[in-house]
């Protein structure tokens, strides 16, 4: 079902004991679920699970959201799962963070089936009036789902200043798009294509985790900052836009956003219902910017082209049983005479192969940039 209301509810919340009841009365001022699901309706939860951090770090969506989430869905008819892939670029780190986050104990507490991006599967994708990318691969959990519920944090964020509803769905891509994306080194340019992807998974539902949210150097390395509250939209551009406004951040200025009312999503205006957000306005400090927005776009573009982390077979361990063929989403592996070879044009750095080889066959070749870069930050 498509739900087009632009309002907003917000809710405070001042502990995450609290979500639960919080988060029903934020459903019930816009509609509640039984409007969005149908029995038997498979409903993916999309947490932000951008790495391997502790839920009281602030990085990633906190457990008891995705939690009560998972009740509420199941209480509507609905069959959730649960789903991300990190931001991180190296194998095994949806998996930890998924760990790390809490999320994977949340799946087994509510019989909920937890996937892994990484490893669940790429399909290709269309886009339509596309700006910067006409086709997109695209998170295949996420392309079968009935219902999609963003379960974005309230952060800031080094590119687009403020991060939530709107671009929780960059999770949906191979790390080797999300790359890409970033090369365009440009924050307008960036904002249009994370709105390409948008305007093919748009969420029909966003609950935003704002009880903890994280201010200065977001998504990652900022610090966490109470704001107790909980807000709902079925509409993830509104949501973005009262919600940075409550971090005291001008929309007008993030870029996701001003991409999406070009394009013809949200409502400049949305309407409010709960809590006045002028009641919970708070003056998040901002990121610093990050090296990748500090330097000139020719610099970050050349640079960028030579940082790569990719799979690569070892010949000596492989015993050619085809466990990596059948997995690749985008058939990047190929025979040649009598050993297996990933075609580089092909691969979208998604480490399919490595994470499912039985018989750790597949281990990382790293650019000399990115040896370089690790060895720094050793």
């Amino acid at each position: 079902m498509v739900i087009m209301d632009y309002k907003v509810s917000i809710v405070k919340c001042d502990d995450y004991s609290h979500s639960r009841d919080c988060i029903i009365e934020a459903l019930s001022m816009i509609g509640g679920l039984q409007s969005l699901i149908s029995p038997g309706d498979r409903v993916l939860l999309k947490p932000n699970i951008l790495a391997a951090c502790k839920p009281e770090d602030a990085v990633t969506t906190h457990p008891s959201i995705v939690a009560a989430m998972c009740e509420l869905v199941i209480e509507a008819g609905g069959v959730p799962f649960i789903g991300d892939g990190s931001g991180m670029t190296h194998p095994g780190a949806t998996a930890d963070a998924l760990r790390a986050s809490g999320m994977e104990d949340v799946a087994k507490e509510h019989g909920a089936q937890l996937i892994n991006f990484q490893t669940g599967g790429y399909v290709a994708v269309e886009v339509p009036d596309a700006i910067h990318f006409p086709t997109l691969f695209i998170s295949k959990a996420v392309l079968d789902a009935d219902v999609v519920i963003s379960l974005p944090k309230m952060k800031t964020h080094e590119l687009t200043y403020y991060t939530g509803a709107v671009k929780n769905m960059f999770g949906a891509l191979p790390l080797r798009t999300r790359k890409e994306m970033h090369l365009l080194a440009d924050r307008k340019l960036f904002g249009e294509a994370v709105i390409d992807l948008y305007s093919v998974v748009t969420p029909h539902l966003a609950v935003m985790d704002g009880v903890v949210g994280m201010e200065g150097d977001g998504p990652a390395h900022g610090t966490p900052l109470k704001t107790d509250v909980i807000m709902a939209s079925f509409d993830c551009v509104s949501l973005d836009l009262v919600a940075s406004g409550i971090m005291g951040i001008d929309p007008s200025i993030v870029p996701t956003t001003i991409a999406a009312l070009e394009r013809g999503f949200g409502n400049p205006e949305p309407g409010i219902a709960g809590i006045d957000p002028a009641q919970l306005k708070r003056k998040y400090r901002p990121s610093s910017g990050g090296i990748l927005f500090n330097l000139p776009p020719f610099v970050t573009r050349f640079f960028g082209r030579y940082f790569e982390v990719r799979p690569e077979i070892d010949p000596s361990r492989c015993v050619l049983c085809g466990a990596c063929i059948s997995n690749c989403s985008v058939n990047a592996i190929e025979k040649v005479n009598d050993h297996l070879e990933i075609n580089r044009e092909k691969c979208i750095m998604c480490y399919c192969c490595r994470e499912l080889c039985p018989e750790n066959a597949v281990g990382i070749d790293r650019s000399l940039l990115a040896k370089l870069v690790t060895m720094s930050g050793k």
